[in-house]
């Protein structure tokens, strides 16, 4: 029976979740003209043995302006030895302010996981802000994309975009 190796994926995606919290809480260089702001962070390792491969995967981010608030997160991880697979995948999010929303879903298999986490905050006469992360995995690679967006009247929304994909050797 083949010994399942979950380390790397959840060592990475704790690694992961505790440097996107530093990295949004310190600032961001998206901030527009009205005070809203945007940013986005993603990260992802792969590793190959003698007996498999493994790998991580994450992307997050946050949006604020006026009265709105909205964050989403998504990690993912994949372990194959021997033909065997074990995969594991988290999100989430929050939005507040106004009329918030917040949905978040994993469905698939250790061959193909897919999740999404879609947060966003509205109020009167067009503040809102939207975070929206999708995350995917199985044995064949790894990918997190987080898109995190701010609006007040009177310009463009301010926004921030990270893609992150890990490809993993088949074996």
């Amino acid at each position: 029976m083949a010994k399942k190796r979950w380390g790397p994926a959840v060592l990475g995606g704790a690694l992961f979740a505790g440097v996107a919290a530093a990295a949004l809480a310190q600032g961001n260089p998206n901030v527009g003209a009205g005070g809203s702001s945007a940013s986005t962070l993603g990260t992802g390792g792969a590793s190959t043995g003698a007996g498999g491969t493994s790998g991580t995967v994450g992307s997050g981010g946050s949006a604020a302006t006026g009265g709105t608030s909205a964050s989403s997160l998504g990690t993912a991880g994949t372990s194959t030895d021997n033909g065997e697979t074990g995969s594991s995948m988290g999100t989430g999010g929050s939005a507040a302010g106004g009329r918030a929303m917040s949905h978040s879903f994993v469905h698939g298999t250790a061959n193909h996981l897919n999740g999404q986490s879609m947060d966003q905050a509205h109020e009167q006469g067009g503040v809102w802000s939207k975070s929206h992360t999708h995350t995917t995995g199985g044995p064949h690679g790894l990918s997190s994309r987080t898109k995190s967006m701010a609006h007040e009247p009177g310009g463009p929304p301010v926004q921030s975009t990270t893609d992150t994909s890990v490809p993993l050797s088949g074996r």
